[in-house]
């Protein structure tokens, strides 16, 4: 085995929790600590792992031997932040959760995260810092744009494109070939049988927009 990826988590929420779980199972990384800028966290540990501080210091770490993983469900924060980090030269790990299966061709991001029981399957391509949840299932040729979250027990069949920034909720089902725009947010357990604009609230069975959003409102 080659030299590990010594790896920094930012964020110690539950949700890192969840991706710190998977993060540690993989032999190939060593996760050497959290970031959190709640200072009320500094010096705690989660597992063993220690909490050490929050965005100054990445002034103390070398760009050059280690990699960032966000661990914040946010997406536009998320968004905010990799700009932040990435400004400074340094650049991101991308885990799979072993129980995880990933199929043939399929491309994944920078920074992207993949949940424990997820599928992606074959040429299905993840964009950047995207969030594949827990059984979260994407079918062959799927399409999902940076900074994008799909909800736990999500199911996205073949060419399901989802655009970037968007959020799918828990339980979503989606019928084949729709489009999810840009920043929508699609409510937990919807059934979505037509495309979503980008910038919506949808809904309810079959799905339908309840309100607009402004991009500042995004998650």
């Amino acid at each position: 085995m080659g030299e590990r990826t010594r790896l920094l988590l930012y964020g110690a929420s539950g949700h890192a929790k969840v991706i710190l779980d998977g993060a540690l199972r993989l032999p190939e990384v060593e996760v050497i600590g959290l970031l959190d800028d709640n200072g009320a966290l500094r010096g705690k540990e989660i597992w063993g792992i220690p909490i050490l501080g929050g965005f100054p210091e990445l002034t103390r770490q070398d760009p050059k031997r280690v990699r960032l993983l966000l661990a914040v469900g946010a997406n536009d924060a998320r968004k905010r932040l990799a700009e932040r980090i990435a400004a400074l030269g340094f650049s991101f790990a991308t885990v799979v959760h072993p129980s995880a299966r990933i199929g043939r061709g399929v491309v994944l991001g920078a920074g992207t995260v993949v949940m424990a029981g997820a599928v992606i399957n074959a040429d299905a391509r993840i964009g950047a810092h995207v969030i594949v949840n827990t059984g979260a299932t994407i079918d062959h040729d799927g399409t999902i744009g940076d900074f994008a979250h799909i909800s736990p027990g999500a199911h996205l069949p073949g060419e399901v494109k989802v655009g970037a920034l968007a959020l799918v909720g828990v339980g979503v089902s989606v019928i084949p070939r729709i489009t999810i725009g840009e920043g929508a947010i699609v409510g937990a357990g919807a059934v979505v049988i037509k495309d979503v604009p980008p910038w919506v609230v949808a809904a309810g069975v079959p799905a339908r927009v309840i309100r607009e959003l402004r991009p500042a409102e995004s998650h």
